[in-house]
């Protein structure tokens, strides 16, 4: 039986991207997924932009770093971002700008007159916004191929309906069984299981980093006048909605967070009536028929930034998750930072100024 370098569990985008670099350094690895194909939960349904201050400051650097991978090889699409706020808000505009200048990420304040000229029919209500130049939308299909292929070059073995039920470890190596009773062996095992980290920790005998998965709700509608597609993304400062433009309709959220068990998410009709009344605070539009309505689990640990790297107490188990709503638009830099953690290399000019401890799991022991 083939003993792998690293049996990755979990064939989302952290998975996928983490096998794409694994195996480009030399590594054996099996990338074990327990749905039927790759991707089919949180990278599924991603709401699919690369936004620079999404995710707090502490994210950003993540952000920027993967910026140049996403967009010369043309995954990005050029957008922009609105954080509006209304009158009242003076203060949280203020905080913002505090928060997120001193990272790098390209932001301007804007009046009224600005706001509307990027939203027409917006609300007099909102006052102050946020503008965010350089937001663009990720073409999350094409880049979760992009990295399923580049680890299937590099000898990855992909194994779907795999779903892990036991983790046993001796002399040095794991041997990992999976639903329907075949077994695998590998020296490292990497959580990248997102909703269900937690509880593949268990199964390893290791310690749950306290990962909570956290429903998010999406819904397709279509709205009079019609969308124009050159309509930024448009997004709270509060946190109780976002919305932008896709093949004529609009994608709208309410930001909802709700924790939830690992799970098939499934939207709640409450979410999505709270969605539609929140964009009609904003703009003067009708909705004029909900036509596709989804949801997804984010999966955050308790300071909200994600785990990667060894576990100091479990030996062999490596973690890449806890990626929230941002494990996207990271992907190329988190990968290549885990890719050299794991294997004990130099960083490169993606990863030489991204600072590991922020990430490592050591500092959940």
């Amino acid at each position: 039986m083939t003993v792998y370098d690293f049996a990755i569990v979990g064939a989302g985008i952290a998975g996928a991207s983490l096998a794409a670099e694994l195996s480009a350094g030399g590594a054996r690895v099996l990338l074990l997924e327990g749905e039927e194909r790759p991707g089919y939960h949180a990278t599924g349904r991603s709401a699919a932009f690369w936004e620079e201050c999404y995710g707090g400051p502490e994210i950003v650097p993540l952000t920027l770093a993967s910026g140049p991978f996403l967009r010369d090889n043309g995954f990005l699409r050029q957008r922009g971002a609105l954080y509006i706020a209304r009158e009242g808000d003076e203060e949280l505009v203020t905080q913002f700008m505090r928060r997120f200048v001193p990272t790098g990420a390209s932001i301007q304040h804007m009046g009224r007159a600005d706001i509307q000229k990027k939203l027409p029919g917006v609300r007099r209500v909102w006052s102050d916004a946020i503008w965010e130049p350089v937001c663009a939308d990720i073409d999350v299909a094409a880049l979760h191929s992009h990295y399923l292929a580049l680890a299937r070059e590099g000898g990855t073995r992909l194994k779907c309906r795999a779903r892990v039920v036991d983790l046993d470890r001796g002399q040095g190596e794991w041997t990992i069984a999976v639903a329907g009773g075949e077994t695998f062996r590998a020296a490292v095992v990497v959580n990248a299981a997102g909703a269900w980290a937690d509880e593949l920790a268990r199964i390893a005998g290791a310690k749950p980093a306290g990962i909570v998965p956290y429903r998010r709700t999406v819904a397709q509608v279509r709205v009079d006048p019609p969308v124009d597609e050159d309509l930024p993304l448009v997004l709270d400062i509060r946190g109780r909605f976002y919305f932008k433009p896709e093949s004529g309709r609009l994608w709208l959220s309410p930001h909802d967070e709700e924790p939830s068990e690992p799970c098939d998410a499934a939207p709640e009709e409450l979410a999505v009536a709270e969605a539609i009344a929140r964009l009609e605070e904003v703009v003067d539009w009708k909705v004029m028929a909900v036509e596709h309505k989804w949801a997804g689990l984010r999966s955050f640990t308790a300071d909200r930034r994600p785990v990667y790297g060894y576990d100091p107490e479990a030996a062999g188990f490596a973690w890449f998750a806890g990626q929230g709503g941002f494990g996207i638009q990271t992907a190329p830099a988190a990968a290549r930072l885990a890719r050299q953690l794991l294997l004990d290399e130099e960083r490169d000019a993606m990863t030489g100024h991204l600072d590991a401890e922020l990430y490592s799991p050591a500092r959940l022991a």
